[in-house]
């Protein structure tokens, strides 16, 4: 970015970052803060005190096609630390800019690779951990002898289903903590599923 000629901009980007350096910000912040309103202030031709919302969607429009979402995201941050500190004026509080929500399909593991990672692990306290986490993530696909369980209020105030065994989780306890059953095998494979 090219350095300004409107003595008016330097002016008040340098009060921008006194602001920045007395509100004990991190380095890093002020330096992306003051990135932003030297971006913004070249984008305006250096005209930003008096921006109306429509600009500010052109502006944040256009920076979304050349920047990452955290850029933008900056650069609304500082706008606003700008306005509201260096300005002394108040934010217009906006949405002009929100993410978009990306939903996620998480990995499948297939019951050679979990019979992997429950064989391999050895300390009994990390086996049960990841016994436990895995079987309560399950939600598809579940074998007929598993009893669905459902879990209200779980995670973010959602109600969930879940899966559990008696069986096996009997298995697991008692093969691990009885001295009579330690020559059990805590750990196979039954019809493709993981039995303990």
């Amino acid at each position: 970015m090219k350095p300004s000629n409107d003595p008016k901009f330097n002016y008040f980007y340098e009060r921008h970052y006194k602001h920045l350096e007395l509100k004990g910000l991190q380095p890093k912040t002020i330096d992306a803060y003051s990135r932003a309103i030297r971006r913004i202030g070249e984008y305006f031709n250096y005209e930003i005190e008096h921006l109306t919302q429509d600009q500010l969607v052109d502006y944040f429009h256009d920076l979304l096609g050349t920047h990452s979402w955290s850029t933008v995201k900056l650069d609304l941050y500082g706008l606003k630390f700008f306005y509201t500190y260096t300005l002394s004026r108040p934010w217009m509080d906006v949405e002009i800019v929100k993410k978009p929500k990306a939903s996620r399909i998480p990995d499948i593991i297939t019951p050679e690779q979990l019979q992997s990672l429950f064989i391999n692990t050895r300390v009994l306290s990390y086996r049960v951990f990841f016994f436990t986490v895995y079987s309560m993530g399950l939600r598809l696909g579940e074998p007929s002898d598993w009893l669905m369980q459902h879990r209200l209020y779980s995670a973010h105030d959602e109600s969930r289903y879940f899966l559990t065994n008696d069986l096996i989780c009997h298995r697991a306890f008692y093969t691990s903590t009885s001295p009579l059953l330690r020559h059990v095998s805590t750990a196979c494979v039954n019809n493709g599923f993981l039995v303990w």
